[in-house]
């Protein structure tokens, strides 16, 4: 049996234990007098003592089963014992407890029994009633637990839109370890007898306390206190979840209290059908999706088409002889639903103010913004949508060089003078990690200090990386307000979006952390933090800034921008994505460039079912998204930790550790690795709360450079064409898996399985290789592992495409469309012509982006001069794509006579 700590989640921990139970009872109920039997015994009553911890913070099958059961045990009634935990076990597993009620008795007949919920209809499961519990936290016996209880099932309907079941936990630090623990809880019942200390002792428990923020500053609290707080503090890790307050106070004393997500209070009262009434209606507050309902009525309403799309009720395919196995393969309701019109309880995207304006309302919510606009046609366009609303011409931006193409696309679009930052390069494995602050600050102390400050606008990261790397993004938020007060946030969270349903991401994200300084920048504490500051900084240079952790005026402008891809980690359909808003000045100042921006890049024909999926992915993630992203994150750390353990594996592969990807000075905490074989896992609530960089870890980077193949080779010969296994990315010598909301714990031990069998096959090949082939396979390894090319950083731009030489910012939207005509431009090759001009002194500066994948970003912009790094970088490239070069005519560079001309105009208009 696996310890505690080989254990991430409770959530394994649980059905991992139930899974055990039931194995060891069955064989005890088969030979209760064997020479297995006292083992198994042992091992039975160390199994109900470890559930014992957990089973309390679960509605089903409840402690009073859970007691029966080990009073079974007991008394060596082990038939009634394996029956009971045979069945238990399997409605977990099906989700039967869900549907029905689940009989434990022998006796008993279910002739459900072996349905499993996965093998439901889409339709029978759609029309049965969604299940949740509700936890109801105050400390009494077990006669005033089951009143509590019968009193609130007495309340159910049949006319009820939704079942729930009841559980009751004594203390302050129960109700966070379960809301924690248990997924299906939706709705919180505080009642005035709760306590502050939980009875239960376990490593895990102390550890999801934690995640809660820890109990040490309750301890100074009234008990008349402990409901609210309670309330404020599931506010912080589940802010989704409803709770309704029961209390003895006065409304004054209530009044002035931060009551987090109580969305009602009851005065000493115990009226329970409007208690069950009021959880009902928060539960479906949560459920409804406008747009999607809309939708679904409009599809069955008769109606004459008369406009454009002819496919729009499918008429174009039903009268069809040749295209049958279309609608066959896509079913009716996707055309019925298939329409341009904007009436009939539609709405427009454009122009919203109907369902399709609720549902971005809903998605605000969801993702605690104070705007949200829905996208359907990918974050690339949100990402130029939000630089056109903002940024104007001489505007300076600085930008995440290895940022998504669109963002620089956006720099030519705006007119923005361009300063790039450069991550720290992680080359071992051709990859780069992320921007260090002390880089963002030392730009702009330099523009500061030229006097350019005023012409700053913006800063544009990404966040998360590609691989994985997280900013502290409450820190660089504050740091950089120090220094511009007014500076504008915009934050590629094109592959985060999930991270607001879980209470260790959701710090990191940026709605979060606009939502937090909003806060704190209104406090006293605030107030005199900065004054203090200010009185130590005194004359300070500007090494003394890099090295301080700045405090922003309290008069500081938050404003902050996020572009997700829904459809990348959460559910909708492919190109749906969400711009989420939380600017201060979004009314007065942007309201109307945005909405102009909106307009140009919006399709007049969005598409209905891309709008649907992103309002019903929001009922998703606000009912069940913490479920989910938990499960996401323990197939991840699954994976980690099997591989780490497997002896054949570490021969040829290795997971890629924080250690490996954040340098030492960027990870504050000191946590390496969330694994380690000899002390398991590491809680990394803390380093999420402190470092500057964090690892994500549902990315887990294989390095592949041990098995001979680069990644590319790897993915596509290996894993694609031979196993099935998809992927996105590699670098030279990597490969990355990514963990979603979809990942099953079968698709992580399908992956193990085929990277032993590959890691097997190695072994077998290499048994069997004569001293050449070894010598082969050993140089091919040593070519993938360290003769590596060196990332280059960002040269700088011409000078015939800056303002002003005293500073590095650079006009990329002349660069760009000065290369339109063909006579400003010249063909390079990278081993003959390009390598000679460089190689005698002469400036050669690219006119193109050119996009090596991987690794996926620009290593050149329009009107960069190439540096020998670069030249010696795509030398040494051995990808088959690179955009923007043409192997067959070289690099596409700019003429000199073109970059004279350009400077001589640049000078005349800055004369005039």
């Amino acid at each position: 049996m696996h310890s505690v700590n080989d254990y991430y989640s409770a959530l394994q921990l649980r059905s991992d234990r139930w899974s055990a139970l039931r194995d060891a009872t069955g064989a005890l109920a088969q030979d209760a007098t064997g020479r297995k039997a006292a083992g198994l015994r042992k091992k039975t009553e160390e199994l109900f003592a470890s559930l014992a911890l957990i089973e309390p913070y679960w509605a089903f099958p409840g402690m009073a089963a859970f007691d029966h059961m080990r009073r079974h045990f007991e008394h060596d009634n082990y038939a009634d014992l394996a029956f009971s935990v045979s069945r238990v076990t399997r409605a977990l597993t099906t989700g039967a407890y869900r549907r029905r009620h689940i009989p434990l008795e022998r006796d008993s007949l279910d002739n459900e029994e072996h349905d499993d919920e996965a093998q439901l209809s889409p339709e029978a499961r759609a029309m049965s009633k969604p299940y949740f519990e509700v936890l109801i936290v105050d400390e009494v016996n077990e006669q005033q637990e089951r009143w509590l209880k019968s009193n609130m099932t007495r309340m159910r309907r049949s006319e009820d839109p939704f079942t729930y079941e009841a559980m009751v936990v004594p203390s302050l630090e129960d109700a966070l370890i379960a809301v924690l623990f248990n997924h299906n809880i939706q709705a919180i019942v505080v009642r005035p007898g709760l306590t502050l200390h939980s009875k239960m002792s376990l490593p895990i428990l102390t550890r999801y306390l934690a995640r809660a923020g820890g109990a040490e500053q309750l301890e100074q609290l009234q008990a008349e206190d402990y409901g609210p707080e309670l309330c404020r503090l599931i506010d912080k890790v589940r802010p989704e979840l409803d709770a309704y307050l029961i209390t003895e106070r006065s409304v004054e004393d209530i009044a002035g209290l931060d009551l987090g997500i109580c969305r009602r209070v009851f005065y000493n009262q115990e009226d329970f059908l409007e208690l069950h009434l009021n959880i009902l209606r928060g539960v479906q507050s949560r459920f409804t999706t406008p747009f999607f309902t809309a939708l679904v009525e409009y599809s069955k309403q008769p109606t004459g088409v008369f406009h454009a799309m002819p496919i729009s009720r499918g008429k174009s395919i039903s009268r069809s002889h040749w295209i049958q196995d279309m609608g066959a393969f896509y079913g009716p309701n996707i055309f019925l639903a298939e329409t341009s019109a904007t009436s009939g309880g539609l709405d427009s995207l454009l122009e919203p103010h109907g369902p399709i304006k609720r549902a971005q309302e809903l998605a605000s919510r969801a993702f605690g913004s104070k705007q949200t606009f829905f996208a359907t046609n990918g974050t690339s366009t949100c990402n130029k949508i939000v630089v056109q609303a903002l940024v104007s011409p001489g505007d300076i931006v600085l930008v995440d060089r290895d940022c998504h193409k669109s963002h620089h696309y956006g720099m030519v679009l705006s007119g923005a003078q361009v300063v790039y930052l450069d991550s720290y390069p992680l080359n071992e494995y051709s990859m780069y990690g992320a921007v260090p602050l002390r880089e963002i600050k030392h730009q702009l102390l330099t523009l500061k200090a030229a006097g350019k400050l005023d012409q700053v606008r913006m800063l544009l990261l990404t966040n998360c990386t590609f691989d994985g790397i997280v900013y502290n993004v409450e820190r660089v938020m504050e740091e950089c307000l120090a220094i511009k007060p007014d500076l504008i946030f915009l934050w590629d969270e094109a592959w985060f979006a999930f991270a607001r349903f879980s209470p260790t991401y959701r710090q990191r994200t940026a709605m979060s952390a606009a939502a937090n300084l909003r806060a704190k920048f209104k406090s006293e504490a605030h107030q005199k933090a900065y004054d203090a500051q200010q009185k130590k900084l005194v004359d300070a240079d500007d090494e003394k800034l890099l090295k301080t952790r700045l405090i922003p005026p309290p008069t500081a402008r938050v404003r902050a921008y996020a572009t997700q891809s829904t459809h990348k980690t959460l559910t909708s359909l492919r190109q749906g994505s969400m711009i989420h808003v939380n600017d201060q000045d979004f009314k007065g100042e942007v309201e109307q460039s945005f909405h102009e921006a909106y307009m140009t890049h919006t399709s007049t024909s969005p598409n209905y079912q891309i709008i649907a999926s992103l309002d019903v992915g929001r009922r998703q993630v606000e009912l069940e998204g913490f479920e989910f992203v938990q499960r996401q994150v323990e197939a991840a750390m699954s994976m980690r930790r099997s591989i780490a353990t497997h002896p054949l594996l570490s021969k040829y592969f290795k997971v890629l550790s924080a250690g490996d990807m954040i340098p030492e000075p960027h990870r504050e905490s000191g946590v390496t690795s969330y694994y380690d074989v000899q002390q398991g896992w590491t809680d990394i609530w803390d380093c999420w709360e402190n470092d500057e960089f964090v690892l994500d870890a549902t990315r887990v980077t294989l390095a592949v450079g041990g098995t001979g193949w680069d990644g590319d080779t790897f993915k596509t010969d290996i894993l694609m064409d031979k196993y099935g296994i998809q992927i996105n990315k590699t670098s030279r010598n990597t490969v990355l898996f990514m963990t979603n909301i979809g990942t099953t714990r079968s698709s992580v031990a399908y992956l193990i399985e085929v990277l032993v069998e590959i890691a097997k096959g190695l072994d077998d090949l290499l048994d069997d290789a004569s001293k050449m082939e070894r010598l082969s396979f050993d140089r091919r390894v040593k070519n993938l592992m360290e003769d590596l090319p060196p990332l280059p950083d960002f040269s700088r731009f011409h000078d015939a495409f800056r303002a002003d030489l005293g500073t590095v910012e650079g006009d990329i939207r002349s660069a760009f469309f000065l290369s339109y005509d063909e006579e400003n431009c010249d063909y390079l090759e990278l081993d003959g012509s390009l390598k000679q001009a460089m190689d005698s002194g002469q400036e050669v500066v690219s006119a193109s982006f050119i996009i090596p994948y991987p690794p996926g970003f620009p290593i050149l912009v329009p009107g960069q001069v190439v540096s020998q790094e670069i030249l010696a970088f795509m030398r040494a490239l051995d990808v088959n794509e690179i955009h923007g070069y043409r192997a067959d005519l070289g690099l596409r560079v700019f003429t000199q006579d073109a970059l004279n001309k350009h400077a001589q105009i640049k000078l005349k208009t800055a004369s005039e």
